[in-house]
C-alpha cells in the first residue's frame, strides 16, 4: 500500500506542474502580441501618424531670410570696479535686412557710441554672473534698435566678449 501511495502522489506532483508551465507560456505569449499589436498600432492605433507622414513631404522648406551682417570694430572699454583697471574687449556684427543694409551703415558711429556708453557704465560683477552675457546682449539689441529704427536691425551677434 506504501508503494501505490508514493506513486499517485508522484503522479499528482506532475501533473501540477504542466499546467502552471502551459499557462505561464500562454501568458507570455498572449503579453508578447499584445505588445506587438499595439506597438504596430493593430489596436489602439492613432490615425494622425499616417497622415503626419504623408503631409510632411508635400511641406516645402522655407528659404533662409534674406539678411546681411554689419559688422563693427572691436571695442575696448575700460569697466569702473573698485580694484585695478578691468578692461572688456567687445565685438559684434548686427544682423540687418538687407533692404536696409546701407542705411544701417550710415548710422554704425551713432551704433558704436551708444554700445560704448552702454559698456562703460557696466560694472565688473554685473559681466561675471553666468547669464549676463544674455542680459547684455538683449539691452544692447534694444538700444542699436532705438538709434536704426526698430525694423532695421533684427539682432545683434556677439563675436568677441574678453574681460581682462
Amino acid at each position: 500500500m506504501t508503494d501505490e501511495t508514493v506513486e499517485t502522489e508522484g503522479a499528482q506532483k506532475k501533473a501540477s506542474k504542466l499546467p502552471l508551465i502551459i499557462g505561464l507560456v500562454l501568458a507570455l505569449a498572449g503579453g508578447g502580441g499584445g505588445f506587438y499589436a499595439v506597438y504596430s498600432g493593430m489596436i489602439l492605433g492613432d490615425d494622425s501618424a499616417e497622415t503626419t507622414e504623408e503631409s510632411a513631404p508635400a511641406e516645402e522648406i522655407k528659404a533662409l531670410p534674406d539678411v546681411v551682417y554689419v559688422g563693427m570694430d572691436p571695442l575696448i572699454v575700460s569697466l569702473t570696479s573698485s580694484g585695478g583697471a578691468d578692461y572688456l574687449r567687445f565685438r559684434a556684427q548686427l544682423e540687418v535686412p538687407s533692404d536696409h543694409q546701407e542705411e544701417v551703415e550710415r548710422v554704425l558711429p551713432r551704433v558704436v557710441d551708444v554700445l560704448n556708453g552702454y559698456l562703460r557704465a557696466l560694472n565688473t560683477s554685473d559681466i561675471e554672473s553666468p547669464d549676463a552675457l544674455v542680459t547684455l546682449r538683449s539691452q544692447m539689441l534694444r538700444r542699436v534698435q532705438i538709434v536704426t529704427g526698430p525694423e532695421r536691425v533684427s539682432d545683434l551677434l556677439v563675436m568677441e566678449f574678453v574681460l581682462n
